[in-house]
């Protein structure tokens, strides 16, 4: 902007009513605290009132707007040894872009802060979150339907395209963003220059350019970023490994934060849940072998589905896989769109579309719809229990659990298995016998009694039902999930 442009600028700004929240007025108070509160609290009520930007102003009074000028000179102000702008900067979580300038206006000196609205989460200084209430500074944690309506904002924009991070150098980015990777995966040549490279990027939507510099975009920073760490809005996105002693919480053995985006670190992150897995030793005719405890396809789809399908505006929270002597917990923040119980049959609603479809191409996991039929198909050929599938209000829990006899088994563990087995048996054309879930249950003929009741249990649960209710032969009775 040339300075008319500024002039032009500060004149809209100043023709605002008194009590606009996303513009501050100021003369000399500039003390670095406050300016940082200040930052905080303009970019949530920029957000909140749909603002391009939020400006705090020094040198012009707050009742009448009367330009005055102002003594304040960001340029030579230190807190510690550190420049002004620096500073603030390093106290924002997440890190918005804010511009200083110093603008000439009628021959007096004004100052202005020109601040990005947040996205994704609000906007903290030094921890603690800052909004406008009419012409007043407070705590955003005092006014939760403020709070609320920032978030019903931020819902309402496609995380993927979302900015991670702003006016990034061309350099920065190619340190920032794996794009080795990205060309490798995609396997597409590697472009002989940096503009080759930033341009399918960009055509990617990992990037956008703007004024020489670029953005990253969340889908770019979540996909193929060197180090979450970097972007401080997804940090605790990144996958988080625990092993525990036991069966329960009680002893950590193993915590592996993840660093790495979910497409350049997906092969390295299943490989490390793989390692730390149980084996069981299998007799074949003229060798022995160990093989997993659990399908590694089982473990690849669930890992990808906890990703792709997690929701973003859940803060603090990212996927995590807890990893127990007979179990594996793989949990991702969010409720899911559809019922667990349709989790089989139905094609998956992702929050985050753009997402989901990369990895897709990527071969990450597979094609819409053809998942989690494939995960229950490889945990039966394993004869391990049926997997639970627990949505709670904000996450959703999947547990995948070691081998158990059928005795061991309780008997919600037999009525969930039986449940999946036909919704399965469903979903490829086919229908659910007796036979069926003998095999599927490694029950001998003798004993398909043992079978019918868990078929009477599973449909007294309201899961399953008759295909034909008029057919009298039970040895040849034929059962479909209860919503076919």
């Amino acid at each position: 902007m040339n300075p008319s442009d500024w002039k032009n600028l500060i004149d809209g700004l100043r023709a605002l009513p008194g009590e606009t929240e996303w513009v501050e007025f100021k003369v000399d108070n500039y003390n670095p605290q406050e300016i940082g509160e200040y930052i905080s609290a303009l970019s949530n009520s920029a957000c909140l009132h749909g603002k391009d930007a939020g400006y705090l102003i020094f040198g012009i009074e707050d009742e009448k707007h009367e330009v005055k000028g102002t003594s304040f000179h960001p340029d030579k102000e230190k807190v510690g040894g550190q420049e002004l702008e620096n500073w603030l900067a390093t106290q924002l979580s997440p890190r918005i872009d804010f511009t200083i300038q110093q603008i000439n206006y009628d021959g007096l000196p004004i100052v202005l802060f020109k601040i990005d609205p947040t996205y994704n989460i609000p906007v903290r200084f030094k921890g603690i979150e800052y909004i406008r209430v009419g012409s007043y500074k407070k705590k955003l944690s005092e006014h939760e339907e403020k709070a609320r309506k920032i978030w019903n904002k931020t819902h309402s924009l496609a995380f993927e395209k979302a900015i991670a991070l702003k006016n990034v150098k061309a350099d920065e980015v190619l340190k920032m963003i794996d794009y080795p990777s990205y060309f490798s995966l995609m396997n597409l040549p590697l472009p002989d220059d940096k503009a080759g490279i930033l341009e399918k990027l960009e055509e990617e939507d990992l990037v956008t350019k703007v004024k020489g510099n670029y953005n990253i975009t969340n889908l770019g920073a979540m996909l193929f970023a060197k180090d979450l760490k970097q972007f401080d809005s997804l940090s605790r996105k990144a996958v988080r490994v625990i092993i525990y002693k036991g069966n329960n919480r009680l002893k950590t053995i193993k915590e592996q934060p993840g660093s790495k985006g979910y497409a350049n670190g997906f092969e390295g992150l299943i490989n490390y849940i793989n390692d730390q897995l149980p084996t069981n030793e299998e007799i074949g005719k003229a060798f022995r072998r160990e093989v997993k405890m659990y399908p590694e396809l089982a473990i690849r789809e669930l890992v990808a589905n906890a990703l792709i399908h997690q929701d973003f505006s859940v803060t603090g929270a990212g996927p995590m896989i807890e990893i127990f002597n007979n179990r594996i917990e793989i949990t991702n923040p969010g409720k899911p769109l559809i019922s667990p119980l349709r989790f089989i049959d139905h094609s998956p609603q992702s929050r985050n579309e753009k997402l989901a479809y990369f990895m897709r191409r990527i071969n990450i996991c597979e094609e819409r719809g053809s998942g989690i039929d494939k995960v229950i198909n490889a945990i039966e050929s394993y004869q391990l229990p049926a997997p639970n599938f627990l949505a709670e209000e904000d996450y959703l829990r999947v547990i995948v659990y070691a081998y158990k006899t059928l005795r061991q088994m309780e008997k919600e563990d037999k009525i969930r298995a039986c449940y999946q087995h036909c919704c399965l048996k469903y979903v490829s054309s086919d229908f659910m016998t007796n036979q069926t879930l003998r095999e599927r249950f490694q029950i001998d003929e003798k004993n398909y009694p043992m079978a019918s009741k868990i078929i009477m249990d599973t449909m007294n649960s309201g899961l399953i039902k008759y295909y034909d209710p008029s057919n009298k032969s039970k040895k040849y009775t034929k059962y479909v999930p209860a919503w076919a």
